[in-house]
């Protein structure tokens, strides 16, 4: 397949060559750019042969392709030869390569939207497939969650997922965000108000390496240290239910690894809001804090709410750091050096069982991814709808 391509791309540098020697005989003509004869018979060239490789890798196995190598190149020869065919003194190639460039532009961003519309698509399939076997309310409110003893059983009795909804929150959208936002918020304010230049040359590069660091190195982390810390001090405490698999170790680490997206979201906000504000605040006599929680935060406050949700979607969906250090028994419990589930904990452990892809543990996990894209879905439009409403009423 390699010399395939490096023959393909090898015929469109050719089909470039022959375009751009054959538009230099005709530059003495008005409205004649060869690089852009050249790139029409090279796009030509390369453009068909290459998308019939890319269906023929989607449908066949990489290694049965003699008979695409075959039409490939003879494909690549005809379109280069009718694209240099058809170059003449006045042809409009300059606006031909630029419809195909702007399709490819569209092509390309049509890729999230369309990725998109697959994932959901796929969980809304193998959902229905799932609540077919089980009630959706038995699996939205029912309290014991154990997919373990199913099998060969009543397939609605260990389906109830609420506890792994709460783990979920309370482990992402409280603990994490707990330690996160504070945290990101505060670096923001000195970092864009109070931080001298030099100091934030520094400072800002050395927040935003968090942010670098691979989570499965956040998830040994919390496992070999954090979690034994925090059971010892359960236990000093006088606990009794304090684990090493507790809310809140996952949750401490989790907000650790956030603190870069909601401190760089914040800071993008809060340096976006104009100076003359903030100059026209402390020519007023406000001091400095004043301005910020007067001036800044307020002005500044959807940008930093915006920051603040992709922040809690990135812990509701985190799975590595939960993984290795969240426990697999699923509870409902507000102590957080108690253990908790998440549903990302439990979509791994669905699906690396060895039940059969048809089963009710098995389709639990797309169960599983469906719920919590939906509500994701709808705690982001309910923000945007606050955002709007806050808008509106300080106009």
């Amino acid at each position: 397949m390699t010399a395939l391509l490096l023959a393909v791309f090898g015929l469109a540098l050719i089909g470039w060559l022959a375009g751009h020697a054959r538009a230099l005989a005709f530059t003495a003509s008005r409205g004649v750019l060869p690089r852009q004869q050249g790139w029409y018979v090279a796009v030509w060239t390369g453009l068909p042969a290459l998308a019939l490789l890319l269906c023929w890798a989607m449908m066949r196995p990489a290694d049965e392709i003699t008979l695409p190598a075959m039409l490939a190149l003879l494909l690549a020869l005809v379109g280069g030869g009718l694209a240099f065919a058809r170059l003449r003194p006045g042809f409009a190639a300059g606006k031909r390569v630029e419809r195909i460039v702007v399709a490819a532009l569209f092509a390309a961003s049509m890729v999230a939207i369309v990725t998109t519309a697959g994932i959901l698509l796929s969980l809304l399939w193998e959902g229905g497939r799932f609540f077919a076997i089980v009630p959706a309310g038995e699996f939205l409110f029912g309290t014991h969650w154990s997919p373990q003893t199913i099998e060969g059983g009543d397939p609605t009795a260990g389906m109830g997922a609420l506890p792994l909804f709460w783990g979920s929150f309370f482990i992402g959208a409280v603990i994490a965000m707990g330690v996160a936002v504070p945290l990101g918020l505060l670096s923001a304010i000195y970092l864009s108000h109070y931080a001298a230049p030099r100091t934030r040359r520094w400072a800002k590069p050395a927040l935003e390496v968090l942010a670098g660091i691979p989570t499965v190195v956040y998830g040994y982390l919390a496992a070999v240290t954090v979690a034994p810390a925090i059971r010892d001090l359960g236990v000093a405490l006088g606990i009794g239910a304090a684990s090493s698999e507790s809310a809140l170790a996952a949750g401490l680490v989790m907000g650790v690894m956030i603190i870069p997206f909601v401190s760089s979201t914040a800071d993008d906000a809060l340096s976006a809001v104009p100076r003359t504000l903030a100059e026209a605040s402390l020519a007023l006599g406000a001091t400095p804090s004043e301005t910020v929680r007067h001036v800044l935060l307020p002005t500044a406050l959807p940008g930093i709410a915006g920051g603040v949700l992709l922040a809690v979607s990135r812990a509701v969906g985190e799975t590595m750091i939960v993984v290795m250090a969240a426990s697999s028994v699923a509870t409902i419990s507000a102590n957080p050096f108690a253990p908790a589930t998440t549903v990302t904990r439990q979509i791994v452990d669905l699906l690396t069982g060895e039940a059969t892809f048809d089963s009710a543990k098995t389709l639990a996990a797309f169960a599983l991814g469906l719920v919590l894209f939906l509500l994701t879905l709808f705690l982001n439009f309910v923000a945007l709808a606050a955002m709007r409403r806050r808008g509106a009423a300080r106009a």
